[in-house]
């Protein structure tokens, strides 16, 4: 496939996944990567920083989203009630198309400590922001901080349920399930 192809991006991302499920991620150069995808190792450094950021782009956007959802939750609503606005608003992001994607992603995570650790702060990010959508919204600190890293609890807990979750049930009924499961946990 030549360099002039179109989504080189989206070739690099499935050429960098292949190359991870085959070698691991430790055995994967960003040339290899390039090579398979069918561009130059100087076209994946326009999409991506690194080969750890073909595993992590999108993570902005899901964050961008998540926080706008949260902006934009009536006035009214008490912070759980934001944050569950914001952690459903994800649903948006994770259709069945990123669920196979998001199934290999994660396979690829769990297996790599430093991918693991790069997760985890990304997902320290995530409440961080939430935790400043709320702090705008006048709540007090330390109910703000509960409520983001509660939704951000939520959040993960559904998102493994979905990519391990058999057929095609929606990541925003798996998100449902938990919020239940959490109000059975505190009541």
């Amino acid at each position: 496939m030549g360099r002039w192809e179109p989504d080189a991006a989206g070739r690099l991302r499935e050429a960098a996944m292949a190359l991870y499920a085959e070698r691991g991620f430790d055995g994967t150069t960003v040339a290899e990567i390039a090579d398979r995808a069918g561009v130059t190792a100087r076209t994946f450094f326009r999409h991506f920083a690194d080969k750890r950021e073909v595993l992590f782009a999108g993570s902005e956007q899901l964050q961008e989203l998540m926080v706008k959802a949260l902006a934009a939750a009536p006035a009214e609503a008490t912070p759980m009630e934001a944050t569950t606005i914001a952690v459903l608003a994800s649903a948006e992001f994770f259709d069945d198309i990123r669920r196979d994607y998001s199934r290999r992603r994660a396979a690829v995570i769990t297996s790599t400590p430093e991918l693991l650790e790069r997760e985890l702060i990304k997902m320290a990010s995530l409440t961080t922001a939430l935790n400043q959508g709320l702090l705008e919204r006048g709540v007090a600190p330390e109910v703000a901080a509960l409520a983001a890293e509660t939704g951000v609890a939520v959040f993960r807990v559904s998102f493994e349920r979905w990519i391990s979750a058999p057929g095609d049930v929606p990541i925003a009924e798996l998100i449902h399930a938990s919020l239940k499961t959490l109000s059975g946990l505190t009541a």
